[in-house]
């Protein structure tokens, strides 16, 4: 099977969701509690699969400790929630309604020792008064830290369809710029190849999930800028043009990005992109079972402070990814998470040379027993002297 061949991937079922649901209850027995009640948008994906568009209107899901779960949803999401698997659904009317949809969860919970996951701090001084004891809880987040293989295929899955994007980035770019095409007509050209791809490979079992490409593309000087805006602006010979893609696939999420060189790679140019290459290895090399995330990040950058380029650097190595495209653990200062097998991470090296230009590369990690495994394939496939756009 070729690089770019598809490997056969299905949404998460409802075994692995009921697995989750049994290590929260055990997490949350350590609490002390009788429930824990889930309002992050995020964390309710994550332990039920109920893939919603997040508005005003609170959705909650209650995991009890003994007893099926249940979905807390407004009225106008009853039929869509009925068709997720944990079944037990109860409604309120609207929001913000005669008593906040939150309180009403927390009342008609029927449970008088209750775990939150998030809650703001005036609903959290009333919602105080209709229990005996409130606590507040980070242990989805941190149960999300770890992936399971389902999870961890999604990811593949995610990651390749990232770097199908930088291949027709990287194929189509010349052409672009030489009819005068802009940025927005280079990022299009890579998102609408890869979005075929993933229309016509995942069929419609990936329908009720999240799927879907995001991107940017800037050159020039606003190459300096680590979340420059893609414009209709046409690349010029000699530039760098970074691409940066998030995939999701089933709810899941990978990024795979480069820097391309506009026409040839110049003297000035070279140091900047090696370091960001050795960056890239040095992190992969860092992420071990055990190490400290703040760890792997301050090895990661090493090569750049060596070439002599630390006053370009402006973030982090990385972070982590799952349900989110930006999760914890973060490979940053102050995040001493120990790495773990299951984590996943991107590693992201950026020299921005303010008023100049920039380089940035982009790739997924996870973290293995036996070493890094890196689904986004591109930047080992092509060498720093294949990334230039040839006019």
């Amino acid at each position: 099977m070729s690089r770019n061949a598809a490997v056969p991937v299905m949404p998460l079922t409802e075994v692995r969701y009921r697995g989750t649901i049994e290590n929260l209850r055990r997490d949350i027995q350590a609490l002390d509690v009788d429930a824990v009640l889930l309002l992050d948008t995020h964390n309710v994906v994550y332990a039920s699969g109920f893939f919603h568009s997040p508005n005003e209107r609170p959705i909650g899901l209650l995991v009890p400790v003994n007893g099926p779960p249940r979905l807390l949803v407004p009225l106008l999401e009853k039929e869509h929630a009925e068709d997720n698997w944990v079944g037990h659904v109860q409604t309120y009317d609207e929001f913000p309604g005669t008593e906040h949809p939150v309180l009403w969860m927390i009342r008609t919970s029927g449970y008088r020792r209750i775990a939150v996951d998030t809650l703001e701090t005036r609903l959290f001084m009333a919602a105080s008064e209709l229990v005996d004891s409130l606590v507040l809880t980070d242990c989805v987040e941190r149960l999300r830290y770890i992936k399971t293989d389902a999870e961890l295929a999604l990811v593949r899955a995610a990651a390749r369809y990232a770097d199908m994007v930088l291949e027709a980035i990287l194929h189509e770019s010349g052409n672009i710029i030489r009819r005068g095409g802009t940025e927005i007509d280079i990022l299009a050209a890579g998102l609408t190849h890869a979005q075929a791809a993933m229309k016509r490979e995942l069929g419609p079992a990936f329908g009720p999930t999240k799927c879907g490409l995001v991107g940017t593309v800037h050159t020039g000087v606003r190459a300096s800028l680590p979340h420059g805006k893609t414009l209709p602006r046409t690349p010029v010979f000699g530039e760098p043009m970074i691409a940066g893609i998030g995939a999701s696939v089933g709810g899941y999420h990978a990024e795979s990005g480069v820097t391309f060189a506009i026409g040839g790679i110049t003297d000035d140019q070279r140091p900047c992109f090696e370091a960001a290459i050795a960056c890239d290895a040095a992190g992969r090399a860092a992420l071990v079972p055990g190490a400290s995330c703040q760890g792997v990040n301050e090895a990661a950058l090493q090569p750049i402070r060596r070439a002599g380029l630390s006053s370009f650097l402006r973030h982090r190595i990385g972070h982590g990814m799952g349900v989110q495209g930006h999760e914890a653990p973060w490979l940053a200062p102050g995040d001493d998470t120990p790495v773990q097998v299951g984590m996943v991470f991107s590693n992201e090296p950026g020299i921005y040379r303010p008023g100049l230009d920039g380089y940035r590369t982009i790739s997924t990690m996870i973290v293995g027993s036996d070493g890094v495994e890196v689904p986004s394939r591109f930047q080992a496939e092509h060498p720093l002297e294949k990334r230039v756009i040839s006019l």
